[in-house]
């Protein structure tokens, strides 16, 4: 009797291990980043019409799929759509792991022929893939965040990404140039990436997440412009860069009359007629 009891308590608690770990999930996956971020880890701040609060991983890499969205040509309303989806999919994290071997912000899977591991874990190509099958889905342009993002990813969830809609709205119209001096971030530690590398690099990322020409670095090997034709896009660039500026090694962003700064992490007028391209600047070398 005593072998049995023991295992009866046993296997009772082994089953009640395997339902709580059950329940984590469910909720993971049903209230996601609802279950607020350590504030360490929120370095940036979205202010249009609304405010979102985002590391900046997370705010890099929504950057890059808000702009891979407008390359595409897609409307505004897809970027809000693709916003929502990886906010519910990864919290805006390019992950390593997922459900069975769904990777990246989309948690996209290699065995359904969205892409080898190694591209569903690029932002940019993720991305794409996303719009791409996005554009596919006959009327989404008329359906719910949640229903158009449901068709393309097929979630056991169809409901979670609704919940997203609303951050997702405020981070799409400060990305896209709706907003001025929308995306504050402050950089947390000295940049890895330094001096022309730095600068090579950010004229390359930018180049390529928004369909630029190749644009080039200045003399000092520090400074770099980007032309805007338009307030808009003006805006769309500069909060691109503000985006990426802990990753990119970005000190100082201008536009407008407005300039942006790594040491105060947030945009202040400053004096003089306001610039038509904007200016940026990242750290020098060590």
């Amino acid at each position: 009797m005593r072998v049995r009891t023991r295992a009866a308590i046993v296997a009772s608690g082994v089953a009640v291990c395997v339902l709580a770990l059950l329940a984590v999930y469910v909720v993971t996956k049903q209230f996601g980043e609802h279950l607020r971020l350590p504030l360490a880890s929120r370095t940036c701040t979205v202010q249009a019409d609304g405010e979102v609060v985002l590391g900046a991983d997370q705010m890099a890499n929504a950057a890059t799929i808000a702009a891979i969205g407008m390359q595409r040509r897609m409307p505004e309303r897809a970027v809000v759509v693709a916003l929502a989806t990886a906010y519910q999919e990864s919290h805006l994290r390019n992950i390593a792991h997922g459900d069975r071997d769904s990777l990246g912000l989309f948690q996209q899977r290699p065995s359904q022929g969205w892409g080898t591991p190694e591209q569903v874990q690029d932002p940019r190509y993720a991305a794409n893939k996303f719009y791409a099958a996005l554009k596919k889905v006959k009327g989404w342009e008329r359906m719910r965040v949640t229903d158009a993002a449901q068709r393309v990813q097929r979630s056991a969830f169809p409901e979670a990404y609704e919940k997203w809609a609303d951050e997702s709205e405020v981070l799409t119209r400060a990305l896209l140039g709706h907003a001025t001096g929308a995306v504050a971030c402050t950089v947390s530690s000295p940049p890895t990436m330094r001096g022309p590398a730095a600068a090579s690099a950010v004229l390359e990322s930018l180049s390529l997440d928004w369909g630029l020409p190749r644009l080039a670095t200045a003399t000092d090997l520090t400074a770099l412009t980007v032309p805007a034709g338009d307030d808009r896009n003006g805006w769309r660039y500069a909060h691109w860069l503000v985006s990426h500026a802990d990753d990119h090694g970005v000190k100082k962003v201008r536009f407008g009359n407005l300039e942006w700064t790594a040491e105060q992490g947030s945009w202040a007028r400053v004096k003089g007629d306001p610039v038509t391209e904007v200016r940026a600047e990242v750290f020098a070398a060590a």
